[in-house]
């Protein structure tokens, strides 16, 4: 007896996503940058129409940092000491910069730079000054 055209649709898709694309460590983080600083972007444009908006965006770049901060922080990670380092101090940077931005006396504009150049660095590239 053939399975129920259902269950033939139910093993397709299982076996869809088995197929599907395994991302690596590097293009999940470049991902995840890409997906704040976009929103990040997008309500700082927005931001006196919908300051509530720009605060959640501010807080998901603030969250994104705060893990990379743990991550480069632990002994464990493979990155050299001296990028460790630097990304550490970018992730304290981010944050004052956040805590300035929330009392109207920081830039926005900086945390989407910092974000893209972070960008540039998971691609390989470098930016240019």
């Amino acid at each position: 007896m053939p399975p129920a055209p259902h269950s033939t649709h139910q093993a397709h898709l299982a076996y869809a996503k088995a197929g599907a694309e395994v991302r690596s460590p590097r293009a999940s983080e470049y991902t995840a940058f890409s997906r704040i600083s976009h929103a990040l972007r997008a309500a700082a444009i927005e931001r006196a129409r919908n300051y509530p908006a720009f605060v959640k965006a501010l807080a998901d770049n603030r969250r994104l940092w705060s893990t990379l901060a743990v991550d480069v922080a632990d002994d464990k990670n493979g990155l050299p000491q001296d990028l460790r380092a630097r990304l550490f101090w970018l992730a304290e940077f981010t944050e004052e910069e956040t805590r300035r931005i929330l009392r109207g006396s920081g830039d926005v504009g900086v945390l989407i730079e910092i974000n893209a150049a972070v960008m540039l660095g998971l691609r390989g590239e470098e930016a240019t000054p």
